[in-house]
């Protein structure tokens, strides 16, 4: 099939799909006598790889590697990619956690400084410090003022 079916049938831009090509996710296509790339029913399917690897997350180096294994080291390449994909999930699930925790504490002392009219000390707010600062004016006065 010529790169506009295949494009069409995989969803996939014709430029993705010499782009692939040219970093050998994708076999070279051959050329029929007019000069047009020629592609086999399996390109198809390898698009349809790298798109689900691309979904899940994996780097084109990655898709790269576990394409180019066969037999049981295709299957243990596949497993121990996923394993390594969870991982990485797993830390920014939990680096994710922690940042909607101290944006959650953040918005409360920002929430109850406001409440008393005063203002809150950058410090404070990034460290999880108090909610005021003593020595900032309230919200209705200035320093100038005092």
């Amino acid at each position: 099939m010529r790169i506009g079916e295949l494009a069409t049938r995989s969803g996939m831009a014709a430029s993705t799909i010499r782009y692939y090509e040219q970093e050998g996710l994708l076999p070279r296509a051959s050329r029929n006598a007019n000069g047009y790339r020629v592609y086999q029913e399996s390109a198809l399917e390898q698009l349809n790889l790298i798109d689900v690897g691309q979904k899940l997350g994996f780097s084109l180096d990655a898709i790269r590697t576990v394409l180019g294994l066969q037999g049981a080291a295709l299957q243990d390449g596949l497993l121990q990619g996923l394993d390594t994909r969870l991982g990485e999930i797993d830390g920014l699930m939990a680096t994710l956690a922690t940042q909607r925790q101290a944006l959650l504490d953040a918005r409360e002392r920002l929430q109850q400084a406001w409440a008393q009219g005063e203002c809150l000390n950058q410090a404070a707010l990034a460290k999880g410090g108090p909610a005021c600062d003593t020595e900032l004016a309230p919200l209705t006065g200035s320093r100038a003022s005092k």
